[in-house]
C-alpha cells in the first residue's frame, strides 16, 4: 500500500482513507475506514469514465449484480454511488495477498503445496456455483481476482459479471472482456459466454497456483490467445485427481468441463470449510498475512487538509462501488510514484476533498446526449480480434472507434471546441517564440529525458521518453515517445525544433507512424521548461488529453 497523495481525497463518501492499495485502466482502488472502524476497499473510476453515461448505465448494473454476490468465498459489496460525480464501490477488505502476488517467480513462494490448492479449487468453486445460481459469470476468474486470507480464499471483482440471459447486456457486438491466458476459448471467440467460461478460467487459475506457471504461454497478446483457442495446455503435475481435474477443467468445449459444484465435490468432498478449519495456508503465508494484518491495525486515516482537488470542471464532491467495471480488485499492482509536476495549481482551485471536471478537452455532447469518449494520447483503438489492449483487467477487442466521426456521439472527439490556451493556430509556425531567442539548444536541454506523465489533469498516462540533440530552428530535434502504463502500447512523435530560450524549448510534435490508430495524428505543440535539474514537458494536444510530466535525464 502506497500513502495518498496531495491530489487525492482523503474521504470517499462516508469512508476515511488509510492509503491507495493500487490502480488500473479503470480507476484506483483505496482502503478506508468506516465511521465505526470497518476496514474497506474503496475503487473509484477514473473521472474520464464518469463523463460517460453508457458507462455510468454498465456501472449501476454491475454494482447491483455484484451486490446479489454475497456468499461465502467472495468479497461483499458494502456501499456504491453510481450518481456521484466520480461513482465509487466499496467492498469488505480482505486481509490476503492476491494468488498473483503469493505464489510465481515474484512470489513469497514459487506455488502452492497440493492441500492449499484442493481447498482453492474447492472454495472458489462454491464461490461460482452460488453466482451462476443467481444467473450471473464472473468472466474475469484470475490469479489477480483471487485473495488468500487465513480464513479460506477469495474470488473478488465481479465488475465485468453479466447475467447469463444477457437481456440487460449493453457489451457490444464483437466485443470480448476478460484476461488473455485465463479466458475461455469461446469467450475469446466472441460465441458466447456461459458458467463454462468461468471453469475454464477456474481451471487455469488452478494451474498456476500448483505449479507457479499458467498453463498457457506467449510473447504477445496475440500468441497466447491463439494459444489458448488451439493448443492443449501445459500442467507440469504428476499424475492425479487434482491434475484430473484441472485438465477437466481446461477443456476446448464447454459442454465437456465439468460445473463448479462438482469441482468442488471432487477435490473437497466434505466440503471447503472443512478443510480451511484444519488450516490451509502454508506457513511463509501465514507469516506474512499476520503482519499485514498487525501493520493495518496502526494505520491511521489521512487528515483532510492532506488531500488536494481531484482534476476533473464542474464542482462536485466523491460520493458512495466499481472494480474494474464495478467490483473491486482489491490486490491491483500498486501505482508507481509519479515526479511532481511543475505547481500550476490556478488560485481559484476548489477546495480539499472536492472536484472540478474540465469537459471542454476531455468530453462534448453528441446529438444523442450521451458524452463522447476521451481521446487518449494513447487512443485504446484496435485494428483486429487478435489485437488486445489493456484497460486494467478488461480487454476489450475490435470494439474501440477510430478518430472518424461514424457515430452520433458515443465514439469520437472530432466535434468544434476551442483549442488549448497555449497552442498555437499553427503548430508549425514560430509566432510563439518567446524573447531571447537563441540560435544555439542550450547543453542544459541536450540528452534523453524519462519520466511518469499525465492527461486530462492528473490521469495517469504512462511513460514519456524525450531525447534532444543538437540541432537548429527547422530541423528535426528528436522525439517524444509515450508507452502506456502497461508497456502495451507506444506512440512516438518527431519533434521539430521552432525556437528555444534559456526558459523554454518549444518543437512541433509530428506523428512517426499515420498508420497507428492508437496514436493521436495531428501536428501539436510540445514544450519542455527547465525545473531544477529536470524538464517539464507539455503536449499541447486535446485529443491526446494535453499530456504533461515532469522528466529526469537518464543520457
Amino acid at each position: 500500500m502506497q500513502p495518498l497523495e496531495a491530489g487525492e481525497p482523503a474521504t470517499i463518501g462516508p469512508y476515511r482513507l488509510l492509503g491507495r492499495l493500487g490502480a488500473g485502466g479503470m480507476g484506483r482502488v483505496y482502503l478506508g475506514r468506516s465511521t465505526g472502524g470497518r476496514t474497506v476497499a474503496v475503487k473509484v473510476v477514473h473521472p474520464h469514465f464518469a463523463l460517460d453515461q453508457e458507462f455510468r448505465e454498465r456501472f449501476r448494473r454491475e454494482v447491483e449484480a455484484a451486490r446479489r454476490v454475497g456468499g461465502a468465498w467472495t468479497a461483499p459489496v458494502l456501499d456504491a454511488d453510481a450518481e456521484a460525480s466520480v461513482p465509487w464501490v466499496a467492498t469488505g477488505y480482505v486481509a490476503g495477498p492476491s494468488l498473483s502476488e503469493a505464489v510465481g517467480e515474484r512470489g513469497t513462494l514459487r506455488s502452492l503445496p497440493d492441500h492449499s490448492v484442493r481447498v482453492l479449487g474447492a472454495g472458489l468453486g462454491e464461490a461460482l456455483a452460488a453466482v451462476h445460481a443467481l444467473g450471473l459469470v464472473h468472466r474475469d476468474v484470475k490469479p489477480s481476482n483471487v485473495l488468500l486470507a487465513l480464513d479460506g480464499p477469495r474470488l473478488i471483482d465481479f465488475g465485468i459479471a453479466r447475467a447469463t440471459d444477457g437481456t440487460a447486456s449493453l457489451t457490444s457486438t464483437g466485443v470480448s472482456i476478460g484476461s488473455p491466458g485465463y479466458m475461455a476459448p469461446e469467450q475469446i471467440l466472441g460465441k458466447g459466454v456461459t458458467g463454462a467460461s468461468d471453469v475454464f478460467s477456474l481451471g487455469a487459475v488452478l494451474a498456476y497456483a500448483a505449479t507457479g506457471t499458467a498453463p498457457f504461454s506467449g510473447d504477445s497478446s496475440a500468441a497466447l490467445l491463439y494459444q489458448v483457442v488451439h493448443t492443449e495446455p501445459e500442467v507440469a503435475l504428476p499424475g492425479g485427481d487434482l491434475r484430473e481435474v484441472i485438465l477437466d477443467c481446461l477443456a476446448k468445449e464447454p459442454s465437456a468441463r465439468p460445473a463448479p459444484g462438482e469441482v468442488a465435490r471432487r477435490l473437497a468432498p466434505g466440503g471447503a470449510a472443512e478443510l480451511v478449519a484444519a488450516g490451509w495456508l502454508p506457513g511463509p503465508l501465514v507469516e506474512q498475512v499476520s503482519r499485514n494484518a498487525v501493520r493495518l491495525l496502526d494505520l491511521e486515516p489521512t487528515p483532510p487538509q492532506a488531500s488536494g482537488p481531484v482534476a476533473f470542471s464542474e464542482p462536485g464532491v466523491f460520493g458512495p462501488p466499481d472494480p474494474s467495471y464495478a467490483s473491486v480488485p482489491l490486490s491491483a499492482a500498486p501505482a508507481e510514484r509519479q515526479p511532481a509536476p511543475a505547481d500550476t495549481t490556478p488560485a481559484d482551485a476548489p477546495p480539499p476533498g472536492r472536484v472540478s471536471v474540465s469537459v471542454t478537452a476531455a468530453s462534448t455532447q453528441g446529438d444523442n446526449g450521451r458524452g463522447r469518449k476521451v481521446s487518449c494520447t494513447l487512443a485504446l483503438a484496435v485494428a483486429s480480434a487478435v489485437a488486445a489492449v489493456s484497460l486494467g483487467t478488461v480487454f476489450v477487442f475490435s470494439m474501440l472507434p477510430d478518430n472518424k466521426d461514424k457515430d452520433s456521439g458515443a465514439g469520437s472527439d472530432h466535434t468544434s471546441r476551442p483549442p488549448a490556451a497555449s497552442q498555437s493556430s499553427d503548430p508549425g509556425s514560430n509566432s510563439s517564440a518567446s524573447p531571447g531567442q537563441l540560435d544555439e539548444i542550450p547543453e542544459r536541454y541536450v540528452g534523453t529525458w524519462e519520466g511518469k506523465a499525465q492527461i486530462l489533469q492528473g490521469l495517469p498516462a504512462g511513460t514519456v521518453t524525450v531525447t534532444v540533440k543538437q540541432v537548429e530552428p527547422g530541423q528535426e530535434l528528436g522525439s517524444a515517445t509515450m508507452t502506456d502504463e502497461l508497456g502495451l502500447s507506444t506512440c512516438t512523435d518527431i519533434l521539430i525544433l521552432k525556437s528555444v530560450t534559456d526558459k523554454e524549448l518549444i518543437a512541433t510534435g509530428k506523428a512517426k507512424n499515420k498508420a497507428d490508430s492508437r496514436c493521436t495524428q495531428n501536428d501539436h505543440t510540445v514544450r519542455l521548461t527547465p525545473v531544477g535539474d529536470d524538464l517539464q514537458f507539455t503536449s499541447d494536444n486535446p485529443e491526446g488529453g494535453n499530456a504533461q510530466g515532469r522528466l529526469s535525464k537518464n543520457g
